[in-house]
């Protein structure tokens, strides 16, 4: 579980945000727009896809998607496509995280944890490739 120092916070002020509902197979962000969101999924399953090449999926209910373009002031990296009926939460990026510190906090720790996971996977790519090591 992320370190987040009110979670029941957190909870409720996504729950204060609209909610955006999509079938299975839309595109809920799209690679080189700008949308200045962050959506965070409320329920239902979604695909990761950059370069045409599926990178991550998701159905954890809170994984939040836009954080890199929101963060970096550019466009989106990925496409997040929905594999089944979706619902998120949907915010103003740059209000909500000058405004929410258990937000920010929160994007944060995913993103902590998405590129521990990113490089562990390319530590294990360079194993199996046979790369030497120090």
């Amino acid at each position: 579980m992320l370190l987040i120092p009110d979670a029941a916070a957190l909870q409720k002020s996504l729950a204060a945000l609209p909610l955006a509902t999509y079938k299975a197979g839309e595109t809920v962000l799209a690679a080189g727009t700008r949308t200045g969101r962050l959506l965070f999924l409320k329920n239902g399953a979604v695909a990761v896809v950059r370069q045409g090449i599926e990178v991550a999926w998701s159905a954890q209910p809170g994984m939040v998607f836009g954080e890199i373009s929101a963060l970096l002031n550019r466009p989106h990296t990925a496409d997040v496509r929905t594999l089944e009926p979706s619902q998120f939460y949907v915010a103003d990026a740059a209000a909500l995280l000058a405004q929410d510190t258990a937000a920010l906090l929160y994007v944060a720790a995913v993103l902590a944890e998405r590129l521990d996971a990113a490089n562990q996977a390319f530590l294990n790519l360079k194993k199996a490739s046979g790369f030497p090591t120090l």
